[in-house]
Parts: C-alpha cells; sequence; structure tokens
C-alpha cells in the first residue's frame, strides 16, 4: 500500500505546501486560548471558570507539544530554521521540551511503527484491557500520582545551564499574572500540569495506536488509528488536528492544517474500507481499548 495508489501526484504536492500564515495562526490559536483561559478564570473568578480553565490549559499543554512535534517535522512553517527556532521557543520551552531531543526519539517511532523496536510501544502494548484496569490508569492520573511522577523525572534532569528558559518562562508568567491583578492564577498552570494533562496524554495515546486492529503490521491502517473528533474534542482533547493519525503516519511531511482534507480525499477514494482504523470520538476510543478481542 503506497499513498501514491489514492492520491496524485498534484494532489500530494499541494497537501505538502506550507503556509508561514496558517503555522502562525496555529500558535497564535494556542497562546490565544491560554490567555483567555487565565483572563476569564482572572474576570470572574468561580469554581466554573476555574475548572474550565484548567481544562482549555491542560489541552493547550498538551496542544504545545503537538506544535513542537509539528515543528520537530519541519511541517508548520515554509523554512526549516523557522520551525526549529519557532516551535523551540514558543512551544517547547514553556512545557521543558527540547525540540531536537524529542525528534531524535520520535523519528524512531515513525521508522519503527508496527515492529518490536517501536518506542512508543510500551504505552499501547496491553490494550484492549479491562475497563477496570483502565478505570485504574486514569485514577492515576486524575488524582495526580502521573503527574507527580513525571514532574519528579523532569527535576531529576534539571540543570540551570541548559534548563534557563523553562524557568524563565514560569518566572515571566507569573510576572505577566501578577501584573494582571491574578498572581494566584499561576498555580492553574500546575493544577492542569499534573491532574488533567496526564489524562490527556494517556487518551490520545489509546486513540492513536492502542485501539488498532495489527499492531505488528506495517501498513499505517492496522497499526495506527485517526479519531473524528467533534469540536469539543479538539478544543480539549485533540489540539492542532492532532487525532488524524493515520494520515500523519502515511506522509509525516504533511502540514498539520492539511490533513483534514487528505483525510476527506482518502474517505472518498475507500482509502478505509474493510479496515478498523477509525474512531468516532474519544468515547468510542474508550470503548474500542476495553472489548473483548473476537
Amino acid at each position: 500500500m503506497k499513498v501514491s495508489d489514492y492520491l496524485s501526484s498534484e494532489e500530494l504536492v499541494a497537501l505538502t505546501q506550507r503556509s508561514d500564515a496558517r503555522a502562525w495562526w496555529a500558535f497564535a490559536m494556542n497562546w490565544g486560548l491560554i490567555a483567555a483561559a487565565f483572563g476569564m478564570a482572572i474576570a470572574w473568578p468561580n469554581p466554573l471558570t476555574i475548572v474550565l480553565a484548567v481544562l482549555i490549559l491542560a489541552g493547550r499543554q498538551l496542544g504545545l507539544g503537538i506544535l513542537v512535534h509539528d515543528c520537530a517535522h519541519h511541517a508548520l512553517f515554509r523554512d526549516r530554521r523557522t520551525n526549529e527556532t519557532v516551535g523551540q521557543w514558543l512551544a517547547g520551552t514553556p512545557i521543558n521540551l527540547s525540540l531536537a531531543s524529542y525528534r531524535t526519539y520520535h523519528l524512531a517511532h515513525h521508522r519503527y511503527a508496527g515492529t518490536p523496536q517501536d518506542p512508543d510501544l510500551g504505552f499501547v502494548a496491553s490494550y484492549p484491557i479491562s475497563r477496570t484496569s483502565l478505570r485504574r490508569k486514569f485514577l492515576r492520573d486524575i488524582t495526580g500520582r502521573t503527574g507527580v511522577r513525571d514532574l519528579r523525572r523532569s527535576f531529576a534532569r534539571f540543570r540551570l545551564a541548559t534548563h534557563w528558559p523553562w524557568l524563565l518562562f514560569h518566572v515571566a508568567l507569573f510576572a505577566a499574572l501578577a501584573l494582571a491583578g491574578g498572581w494566584w492564577a499561576y498555580g492553574l498552570w500546575w493544577v492542569a500540569e499534573l491532574f488533567v494533562y496526564p489524562v490527556i496524554v494517556r487518551l490520545r495515546q489509546i486513540g492513536e495506536h492502542g485501539v488498532v486492529p495489527d499492531r505488528g503490521s506495517p501498513d499505517p491502517r492496522l497499526n495506527t488509528s485517526t479519531t473524528i473528533a467533534r469540536w469539543w474534542e479538539r478544543l480539549f482533547i485533540a489540539p492542532n488536528h492532532v487525532n488524524y493519525h493515520v494520515e500523519h503516519h502515511l506522509a509525516a511531511g504533511i502540514p498539520p492544517y492539511r490533513l483534514p482534507r487528505m483525510h476527506r480525499l482518502l474517505s472518498e477514494r475507500g482509502f478505509y474500507d474493510g479496515h478498523d482504523a477509525l474512531s468516532r470520538g474519544y468515547v468510542d476510543v474508550l470503548r474500542r481499548a476495553t472489548r473483548q478481542p473476537a
């Protein structure tokens, strides 16, 4: 199976075109939502706005990670250096993620997807699992056990000479919120990162490679899954078109903002016919993650 069996060379050329305007818009949307979440909580502090702000922040923390992912593939901006620089400073630094290190790891995932050498295999190898087991996993996430574990690992690797930009970001964030009259809102970033972000990451991982028919097949329709996400799922769970994961594995260089069109073209031409590679929202992902094999 080749993507050229379903898409013409002209279509592939159009799909791989990068747009600086759309790339900057992706960053503006993510940071705009972060600013809006903090602004809403500060302007109207009540349980509803604070919970909503935390959910939005967690989704955008993942959104920043996805922007790092896209820039690591040089799939956002037209220029390679712009992908590197903007991806690191405006997406990687706030979440303490090195774009260069991430690229090395992530390209191995693409190279070895469908094989035992896939470095991401450990996250999903046990699926499908029982509902009880899945509840235990999410309980560890929502109670902060997963987040605190990951934070401790991050602090263990912390070196001021290397990670000072991340420290500077947090100083700047606290200062900006204090100037806006809501220094206390800084804590919402950490609540999101420790208690909600791990839940979203786990759900995303399950949706991408945990609910697939044949994890050992080289065919992306068998070792990867795409989730048809609703608007609110894109806001909270699947930012920046990350849900189009089969399409991404078919052609990793295609910009994320062109993946919806690629999905439509492939669907119209029968690419998915006869394959169980699509989840209809993240409730369906959870159902598929706990179904018993035939």
